[in-house]
């Protein structure tokens, strides 16, 4: 069975519309961004912590979240301190970390297809310039939806080549996690054909 990002609860932000969790998601990116504070950075981050609480999905949850982030704050602060200082590392990491977390926190409390539905609609005053909002909406849908499903087939592959003996090799990873991903988006491609 395929595994969502998406987790069923009963909370408050389980609740909230789709729409304004990812506008709330913008504005807080957007101010942090347009606000560069360590202490407001930090603030936002502990508010994702305590979101994540307060949704039900539990500590575990955040846990996974901070460590799937970590490789990818730690080199954008390495860079940042390499190249602005450690108050510059530090901003930018602590920044993106909460930024992470609050995406997940969004993807595991709505719907794939309420993310659709809503990307859908706001694109709605672009059909004017031949842009298809439910054509889009499907392929945020269907990006959010693979997540999880590229990361169980790179789970599989590398737990096959480490028992060959080849998992420190990044191609014995990468080719067939390349290839599987191309044959499983040509039967995503046949079935919405078929489909429509």
């Amino acid at each position: 069975m395929i595994a969502d990002l998406y987790r069923p609860g009963a909370s408050a932000l389980h609740r909230a519309p789709a729409g304004a969790k990812l506008a709330g998601l913008a504005a807080i990116g957007t101010g942090l961004f347009v606000i560069p504070s360590l202490p407001l950075s930090s603030l936002a981050f502990a508010a994702a912590l305590a979101a994540i609480g307060a949704a039900g999905l539990g500590w575990r949850f955040a846990a996974r979240s901070v460590r799937a982030a970590l490789p990818v704050v730690l080199l954008v602060a390495a860079v940042q301190a390499w190249f602005a200082g450690w108050h510059e590392a530090a901003l930018y990491g602590v920044r993106l970390a909460a930024l992470l977390l609050l995406a997940g926190l969004v993807t595991a409390t709505t719907r794939p297809s309420a993310i659709a539905e809503t990307i859908a609609w706001l694109l709605r005053p672009l059909r004017v310039i031949g842009v298809d909002p439910a054509r889009v909406g499907l392929a945020f849908g269907l990006a959010v939806r693979f997540v999880p499903v590229l990361a169980s087939v790179a789970a599989d592959i590398r737990e096959a080549q480490a028992a060959r003996g080849l998992d420190r090799s990044v191609f014995a990873l990468a080719v067939p996690l390349t290839l599987r991903t191309l044959r499983m988006a040509d039967e995503i491609a046949e079935a919405i054909d078929a489909r429509s």
